[in-house]
């Protein structure tokens, strides 16, 4: 289920390990090379992401094979040959995939014959890859706008036999991305067989770590360059793509930057935030967001593939930094700087512009919005902490980076919940960030929020709750399963559900796992078992055993992690979350239950009779609500809610309005113009 939001409470500390997914610079340019080589070449490690996606959709559309062995991708190359000369590509917002594709595609029509319309989503048609189309056009290079022009989409074509004019040096402008520069050192190798081939940079070259992550790739698929300072390199005659056999993709030292402030702000005392993945040997630029966060005051250690940071200097040292050299995770810095004790400022970063989103605009208005004082300019930004921290809706602009800098900011001293607006951009880079940060982070469980959902047996709080869970991101308590695997367990081990001394003690050691809506006892699925007439009237009478109730309390409070939690039973509301911030009591009559159950079983091919549900539902009522321990009634402040008449899909949006009532944050809008 896509999420709207993702609301998390104030977080207090963090400590463990994070093992980061594959870097997205390396990973796509591995497979653009893999792809245009010959041979087979086995990717290690590789990101799987929204944007790792569509580079893989493009060259299976291309014509190179694709097979996965385990965790290894299997890339058979087109060896420069052009298999397929005509295509449509649709490359999302992935600017590692549009620009070397616009190259290669354009110097292979050009010279071998062709068409190719490349696309994306509204925002990539409002990046700017004129200055890539202006170097490739001069060379005899056959490029359309179909939009906008200086814009993507474009038409790429050419008849085969077609000559390029590589004897002169081919120009491109540097100071807007090195992202042009990189497609066509990544391209023009396939033309220089017969003579060198010679590209200058008009202006200063921003961003040059990444051309130095393209060097060295380039060089283990066959192609050593020659580099003249930053102005010029110099592909060699007799370049041809070969695959190096197998290559490892190294950890995302962009994404590392995230737990590395992690690390500075919070892992205070105690065991450090461990990075794995990548570490001080990295060939990738942004590890030297290692040196800035130490500027800082962050304490970091590392080596090959590992990083280990603890707070050390605090407040956070304030600092003046041009941050051409680590122009994506410079982005993390403007966050740290909230916790700084002075004002930050970065230079040189004009590149932020021309992203995923105008990032340096987006930066400066949700700094603001939780309460920062930001002055921003053409290529810099200036950041004061907070007098006073808000609790905040950070608007993500569809910009993965800005959804993992600004969840930084739940860390604040002032225990404030901070809303992250369209949190599935992550999945771009970084699907798994959100988990990865709440493994490694922890709130006081007062802070952590809870919704109780409670009811008598059949009156849909199972589903409602898991739906709530689904749309919230939050973890999701089934207390009704943990008294029905109770009861299973002690019905396969022969115990009476009337021995409450021994089932109190299988209750205790109770080897209960839930995963994906799944539920696991003892190591074997019983998901549906679970919902079988014979395994709620046992949880029904096990449930009014003090002792029972008693061994499982303990593992019910467990549940309360963040970044928040819904539970779903009896007595949540009144006995195990009392302090919940939303109670729901469900109050459908014992007709309108019977039927609904009547209902489901009879489309599950299971024998039923509404009248005898009925009788059996009203008698578990009175036996529920007349028990001397913990009674099924709602809770004084519970929201009493009578879904007889609603579908689930209108329950859960009236107590998504009650839940939206109670929250601190103001509307925004989500979706601004980037």
């Amino acid at each position: 289920m896509v999420k709207a939001f993702l609301d998390l409470p104030p977080l207090a500390g963090a400590s463990g390990t994070v093992r980061l997914p594959g870097s997205k610079s390396i990973s796509n340019r591995v497979l653009l090379l893999a792809g245009l080589a010959e041979g087979t070449t086995r990717v290690h490690d590789l990101l799987d992401s929204d944007d790792t996606r569509v580079m893989l959709d493009a060259l299976r559309a291309l014509g190179c094979t694709l097979q996965e062995q385990g965790r290894v991708l299997h890339v058979t190359g087109i060896g420069g040959q052009l298999r397929v000369h005509e295509a449509k590509l649709f490359l999302g917002n992935a600017g590692t995939a549009m620009r070397p594709l616009t190259a290669a595609l354009a110097v292979l029509a050009a010279t071998q014959g062709g068409v190719f319309e490349l696309s994306g989503v509204p925002r990539m048609h409002e990046r700017p890859i004129g200055d890539l189309v202006d170097a490739l056009r001069p060379l005899g290079c056959t490029i359309t706008d179909l939009g906008t022009p200086g814009y993507p989409p474009l038409r790429l074509s050419g008849q085969a036999g077609g000559r390029l004019a590589t004897g002169r040096a081919i120009r491109v402008r540097g100071d807007v991305s090195s992202q042009f520069l990189t497609a066509l050192l990544l391209a023009l190798p396939l033309v220089a067989q017969a003579a060198d081939v010679v590209i200058e940079v008009e202006g200063e070259l921003i961003s040059k770590p990444y051309i130095e992550i393209t060097l060295n790739l380039l060089a283990r698929f066959g192609i050593e360059v020659r580099r003249d300072a930053w102005r010029s390199f110099t592909l060699p005659a007799g370049s041809r793509y070969r695959t190096p056999g197998d290559i490892h993709v190294e950890g995302d030292a962009s994404s590392a930057s995230y737990f590395i402030a992690l690390g500075a702000i919070a892992a205070d005392g105690g065991a450090p935030v461990r990075i794995e993945g990548v570490g001080l040997d990295s060939i990738q630029g942004d590890i030297r967001f290692v040196e800035a966060a130490q500027a800082m005051g962050a304490d970091v250690r590392g080596g090959p593939g590992w990083l280990s940071v603890h707070r050390g200097r605090w407040p956070l040292q304030a600092l003046t930094l041009d941050c051409n050299h680590i122009p994506d995770a410079a982005m993390t810095l403007a966050v740290m700087a909230l916790y700084a004790d002075g004002t930050t400022r970065l230079t040189n970063i004009a590149s932020w512009r021309v992203k995923e989103t105008d990032r340096i605009a987006a930066m400066a208005a949700e700094l603001r919005r939780v309460g920062a004082t930001v002055t921003e300019g053409a290529d810099f930004i200036e950041v004061t902490p907070p007098v006073t921290w808000q609790a905040a809706a950070i608007r993500t602009y569809d910009d993965h980076r800005m959804a993992m800098c600004l969840s930084l900011a739940a860390f604040n001293p002032a225990g404030v919940p901070v809303r992250i607006l369209e949190p599935d951009c992550v999945a771009k880079t970084f699907p798994e960030y959100f988990d990865a940060l709440l493994g490694v982070a922890h709130a006081r469980p007062e802070s952590v929020p809870v919704i109780t959902v409670d009811g008598p047996t059949a009156s849909g709080k199972g589903t409602l709750a898991a739906e709530l869970a689904a749309a919230l991101g939050y973890h999701l308590l089934d207390s009704g399963a943990l008294y029905r695997a109770t009861g299973l367990a002690a019905l396969e081990d022969g115990v009476s559900p009337d021995d409450e001394a021994a089932v109190a003690r299988i209750a205790a050691t109770l080897d209960l796992r839930f995963d994906g809506g799944r539920t696991w006892l003892r190591g074997r699925e019983v998901t549906d078992t679970l919902r079988e007439e014979q395994a709620g009237m046992m949880a029904s009478r096990v449930s009014s055993l003090p002792a029972v109730r008693e061994a499982l309390h303990g593992l019910q409070l467990a549940f309360r992690r963040a970044p928040g939690l819904v539970a779903d039973g009896r007595d949540m509301g009144t006995v195990v979350f009392p302090d919940a911030e939303l109670k729901v009591f469900l109050t459908a009559s014992a007709g309108e239950r019977a039927a609904r159950r009547h209902k489901q079983l009879i489309s599950k091919g299971f024998p039923s009779n509404i009248d005898s549900l009925r009788a059996d539902l009203e008698a578990r009522d009175l036996r529920d609500s007349s028990r001397l321990v913990a009674p099924l009634k709602p809770a004084q402040d519970a929201l009493l809610l009578d879904n007889s008449a609603l579908s689930i899909e209108e329950s859960v949006e009236r107590v998504l309005a009650w839940w939206a009532a109670r929250r601190p944050f103001e509307a925004v809008e989500r979706h601004p113009k980037g």
